[in-house]
Formats: structure tokens, C-alpha cells, sequence
């Protein structure tokens, strides 16, 4: 298996040099003639002069990029500016919404939807002007990705809240609504790192960036409401959700046990792979 990969490659890398030695003969080579020798009517080879390749210009704003791509955090829209030769300055916009229908938990019945909006800017710095390898430190600016549930217990069916059982009742029967919040942190910020410029410094004009690092959010937040009337086993005494205090405790215990579990997750993944298109503003020619 090792002996065919390296054969793959080998192969590859030959005829990567054939098409490169081709390109740069056709395009990069001069021949200039010298006068025929006394004698002879042959013509000779008397210098070859190598072009270097096109760069853009490092003045800041002659370039602009657009791109798109997905992550965690969504489908997203991006922009991006030269502001040297080793740096760009990039805003992306993300947006997803996604529903998920009847799942059921601790005896309720939810539908629930992820809704996820936001925005952010960032420096991309680039330690190797002619290299794709970039640092980029950032903030998320606008952020309201949050997921909600409705959620509901059919009538005479038991529901448990804090290892408490209960029924809804058959006349009322209970209700609620949760709210998962992913923006404690209205502006948080960001740090990733990559590879691929949107701009690329010789001239290319298409690219696909890749991007791996976090958003610092912060704990996400968990609200949980109730409506409706609990009854006991037998259905006979039944009592308001909303206002009863040993239901209350169960439930607010209930979601600080949520909340337990949700508090390690104070970072959001980045983790975006797309493509962009960039060309040269009338400052830059």
C-alpha cells in the first residue's frame, strides 16, 4: 500500500514539473540572437533572462475578496481588504436555522429550533507574505445563536422533574418552554488559525481558505417555564405548576443540573472551509 501511494505521488510530482517547465518556458524564458559567427549561418543563443513572477501591490486596500463558505456557526459570507503584505482585514457574516420535531424527554414532548445569526471581524496575519499560514486573532460582534423547545406532557402521562414524579392533568394539561442561550458574551472574542489566503500575494485571483479555532462565549444560559396542572397518581388532587412552590424547586433544581452540564462548554468550535474571489481596486493598479 506504502509502495502505490508513493508511486501516486511520484507521478504526480513528475507531471506537476512537466506542466510547470512548460508554463515557465513559454512564458518566462527570452532568447536573444547574436550575430552569426565568421564563417557560419547559424544563429546562437547569446543570453536567457527569467521573468519573475506577478505580484499584487502591497498598498493598503488594492485588493478586495469575497467568499463563502460553512462552519459551526453556520453558512457564512465573507470579505476581505489588503492591509499589507502580511495582513488582511476580514468580517464574516454566519446565519442557519434548523427545526427538529418531536423528541421526547423525562416524559415530555418537545419541538425545538436552532436559530444562528452572527458576525465578526478579524486580523488574518500572515508570518510568510508568499504563504497560505495565517494567525488570526478577532472578536465575534454580533451574536444572537440560541436554540428554543416547546414542549408539552399529554394528559394522564407522568413527566419527572428533579427525580420527582408527576401527571399532567386531563382538563390542563402542562406546558413549557425552554431557551438555550450560546451569547453570554454579546461580544466575545475569537481566535483561529489557517491556511489560504483570500488574497493571494502573486496574483491568483480564486482561493480556499481553512480556518480551525474558537469563539470565547462564555457558559451557555438555560431558562425553563412551565404552565398547566400537575396531578398526583391518581389524578384526584392536581395543583398549578407555575405557582406551586415543591414544583417550582424541582424545577429550577432540574435545570441547575442542566446548567451544570452545559457550564465547561465556554468556547464555540470554528472550524470554516470555503472559497473566494479577489481582484484589484482601482487604488491598487
Amino acid at each position: 500500500m506504502i509502495k502505490r501511494i508513493l508511486s501516486a505521488v511520484s507521478a504526480f510530482a513528475l507531471c506537476a514539473g512537466v506542466v510547470l517547465f512548460g508554463q515557465s518556458s513559454s512564458s518566462s524564458l527570452k532568447m536573444i540572437d547574436s550575430s552569426a559567427a565568421e564563417g557560419g549561418g547559424g544563429a546562437g543563443i547569446h543570453s536567457m533572462k527569467t521573468l519573475p513572477p506577478k505580484s499584487r501591490s502591497s498598498k493598503p486596500f488594492s485588493a478586495i475578496a469575497f467568499g463563502g463558505g460553512v462552519s459551526p456557526l453556520g453558512v457564512n459570507m465573507q470579505m476581505a481588504t489588503n492591509l499589507s503584505r502580511h495582513a488582511n482585514l476580514r468580517g464574516t457574516g454566519n446565519i442557519f436555522n434548523y427545526n427538529l420535531n418531536n423528541f421526547t424527554t423525562n416524559g415530555f414532548t418537545a419541538t425545538g429550533k436552532l436559530n444562528l445569526t452572527s458576525a465578526s471581524t478579524a486580523i488574518d496575519f500572515y508570518p510568510f507574505a508568499n504563504h497560505g499560514f495565517r494567525i488570526s486573532p478577532g472578536a465575534l460582534l454580533y451574536n444572537q445563536n440560541a436554540a428554543s423547545a416547546a414542549f408539552s406532557v399529554a394528559p394522564g402521562q407522568s413527566f419527572t422533574l428533579n427525580n420527582t414524579t408527576y401527571y399532567s392533568s386531563a382538563t390542563n394539561p402542562v406546558m413549557g418552554r425552554g431557551d438555550l442561550g450560546l451569547h453570554p458574551q454579546k461580544t466575545a472574542f475569537t481566535a483561529t488559525t489557517g491556511w489560504g489566503n483570500m488574497i493571494p500575494r502573486r496574483g491568483s485571483h480564486w482561493s480556499l481558505p481553512v480556518e480551525i479555532g474558537a469563539a470565547f462565549t462564555g457558559s451557555p444560559t438555560l431558562k425553563l417555564n412551565l404552565t398547566g396542572f400537575a396531578c398526583d397518581s391518581t389524578g384526584a388532587i392536581c395543583t398549578n405548576v407555575g405557582t406551586d412552590p415543591n414544583i417550582q424547586a424541582n424545577l429550577q433544581a432540574q435545570v441547575a443540573k442542566y446548567q451544570k452540564d452545559l457550564n465547561p462548554l465556554k468556547t464555540y468550535p470554528i472550524v470554516s472551509f470555503g472559497l473566494a474571489y479577489s481582484f484589484t481596486t482601482r487604488h491598487g493598479r
